[in-house]
């Protein structure tokens, strides 16, 4: 399925940097009519993978600049609150989880047992 294949791509997505050195300056054109640029060469720069041992990406590879930040731990300057006293949900395997959501640190259950007045 589709959703397979984008996991797929994500999962092998290769963290890069961009590089403009080896880039020849763009040659100025004299005339006046508009000049199509095919949108492969419209960005004028190039991705080189992060880690030297890498290869560089394909076409239909994902990449990514930077790596994004973690949710486990607070993180007041990016605006993340971290997952320390956060209500979880034991039997869950989604991101609601406890095994994901403590991020692998342990939990503690607690059982409760409500009383409610049927009709």
């Amino acid at each position: 399925s589709v959703g397979d294949a984008l996991k797929d791509r994500f999962d092998g997505a290769s963290r890069v940097m961009v590089s403009n050195a080896d880039l020849e300056p763009s040659v100025p054109r004299n005339d006046l009519t508009p000049h199509r640029v095919p949108r492969r060469d419209r960005y004028r720069f190039q991705l080189r993978p992060h880690n030297p041992d890498h290869k560089s990406p394909g076409a239909k590879d994902l990449v990514y600049l930077e790596s994004s930040p973690g949710f486990c731990e607070k993180n007041p300057r990016l605006g993340i609150p971290g997952t320390h006293g956060r209500t979880c949900n034991d039997t869950s395997i989604g991101v609601d989880g406890c095994d994901l959501m403590c991020c692998g640190r342990g939990y503690r259950t607690e059982t409760m047992f409500v009383k409610e007045r049927c009709n």
